[in-house]
């Protein structure tokens, strides 16, 4: 079964309803050249907040399903695409998520995947905003093939990408927000290992399951961040099929044939040679030496 998917890496602004405009506008245009999954970046409504704990911002939050969901619904209906959209979610009062919607290409609210790994790290104040996700890692069963939705911290974690592979997903999506910090101090070698470093991680995440694998980053600079952009479609075995360029706004568009996972996985069966029996102290924090 072949499907084309499409990734909008986008440059934002403080203005939510200017950014969900520009969305719409994308949506529209990727759909006349012909996608049928359509992914977001994540938080794709506002600025990335995180990098500074203010209590103002939990004035972004939404409920999901919401306003921003119903209107998306009614836009994925009419255009016949499946839209994964990523949304700081309110669930009650003081209680928050970083969550991405799946809406089925006739307008049905499919679910929500919230985000599992919440990072804590200079620019990247996401402890504060967000409680972990609760909902487990999940498959959402679209007109348009089974996709798995794991959002940017998680990219660093194997098993995230092992547990949605073996739930039956063919393609994971990685909604992201992830750069440099614009000071400098770091300086290009390190930028450049870093962007390899993420990259790389998810490459692996196709190749280890045998699945496609879809990144899509914001560009620009917000609040002591470049966004580095790079979003990229990666084949079953790691081969990058498109890429971004880092510093501009793009959308990438590529048709994909789901049944290369057989293909990939009958000739390097990872899957058949998992020792199941072995994994047990995966479960453990760390291990200690005898």
């Amino acid at each position: 079964m072949k499907v084309r998917i499409c990734l909008l890496q986008l440059t934002l602004s403080s203005d939510p309803l200017k950014n969900f405009s520009q969305a719409e506008e994308k949506i529209r245009n990727a759909a006349i050249a012909g996608a049928q999954i359509i992914c977001l970046p994540e938080l794709f409504r506002t600025l990335y907040f995180c990098n500074k704990e203010e209590h103002k911002n939990f004035q972004l939050a939404e409920s999901v399903p919401g306003p921003s969901t119903e209107q998306l619904s009614k836009l994925a209906k009419e255009l016949q695409v499946v839209l994964i959209s990523p949304l700081f979610e309110k669930r009650g009062e003081g209680l928050y998520h970083n969550t991405a919607a799946v809406i089925d290409a006739d307008g049905k609210y499919l679910g929500k995947y919230r985000k599992m790994h919440i990072p804590d790290d200079p620019g990247y104040h996401e402890k504060f905003y967000f409680t972990p996700g609760d909902l487990g890692y999940q498959v959402f069963p679209t007109r348009y093939g089974k996709i798995g939705v794991l959002i940017c911290w998680d990219q660093w974690y194997p098993e995230a990408s092992r547990i949605t592979a073996l739930k039956g997903a063919q393609i994971i999506f990685y909604p992201t927000a992830i750069g440099w910090a614009t000071s400098g101090e770091e300086g290009k070698d390190s930028n450049d290992e870093q962007f390899q470093a993420w990259q790389l991680i998810q490459r692996s995440h196709a190749i280890a399951n045998g699945i496609y694998v879809a990144s899509v980053n914001r560009v620009g600079k917000e609040g002591g961040i470049h966004f580095w952009g790079g979003s990229f479609i990666a084949n079953p075995f790691g081969r990058i099929l498109q890429e971004a360029k880092r510093d501009i706004p793009a959308t990438l568009l590529q048709e994909i044939d789901l049944t290369d996972s057989n293909y990939y996985r009958t000739y390097w069966p990872f899957l058949r040679d998992r020792r199941i029996d072995s994994y047990e102290p995966i479960n453990q924090r760390y291990l200690e030496h005898p």
